[in-house]
């Protein structure tokens, strides 16, 4: 995992994420999971290319229940994007890079 990748749990969620200054976009993902293997380097692609601008953090569902119940995540990989501690965007499943960029271009 990169530098800019953020480890977020049901402990920090709240500090990094809904306090964080920035927007900031977290993978969801699981160990068993094929599809969350195949986005993960566009991701970390992405931290880098966005480095500053939007953080960006990898959530274990399976290691942090709590929080993933909360925001109703049932398939993965999902990734949400927040701004302000509120969610205003989400995609799931392997989505191409062009479309995760678009999500963040607009959201910045």
């Amino acid at each position: 995992m990169s530098g800019n990748m953020l480890q977020i749990t049901d402990d920090n969620f709240e500090e990094e994420v809904l306090k964080s200054d920035i927007p900031i976009m977290i993978d969801f993902w699981a160990a068993w999971c094929a599809p969350c293997f195949m986005i993960a380097p566009v991701v970390e692609e992405l931290a880098e290319e966005y480095k500053g601008k939007i953080k960006f953090g990898k959530f274990n569902v399976d290691e942090n229940p709590d929080t993933a119940a909360k925001y109703s995540i049932r398939g993965i990989p999902t990734l949400l994007f927040f701004k302000n501690g509120e969610v205003i965007n989400q995609l799931v499943g392997v989505q191409p890079k062009a479309s995760i960029k678009k999500l963040l271009d607009e959201n910045l």
